[in-house]
């Protein structure tokens, strides 16, 4: 079994990794990428600390990760399909041009 200790380095790392493709790539879909990257490993964390608890107090830190997947299922369909409308318009997916929009 690995030790918390470790887990918790591996999932910094996702999380550093997915926010630094959020701020730096300009493609919309590289940052919604980093972005469920960065979720990911907060779920990496939470089950990694529930393993250190005993057996009835761990499933919650395993249940609640169930949950932050399902709102970011439902944050990345909303999100694309924004993506989907804006390009219609925009004819790019370039997140500089979005800033630039006028209603």
């Amino acid at each position: 079994m690995f030790s918390p200790l470790y887990i918790q380095i591996l999932a910094a790392v996702l999380f550093c990794i997915g926010i630094a493709t959020v701020i730096s790539k300009r493609n919309i879909f590289f940052a919604f990428m980093g972005l469920e990257l960065a979720i990911n490993a907060a779920n990496l964390s939470f089950i990694g600390f529930s393993k250190t608890l005993p057996a009835l107090q761990s499933v919650a830190g395993q249940i609640a990760p169930i949950f932050v997947i399902a709102v970011a299922a439902a944050e990345a369909c909303i999100g694309l399909a924004i993506v989907v409308l804006i390009f219609r318009n925009q004819e790019t997916i370039d997140s500089d041009e979005y800033s630039q929009m006028q209603g």
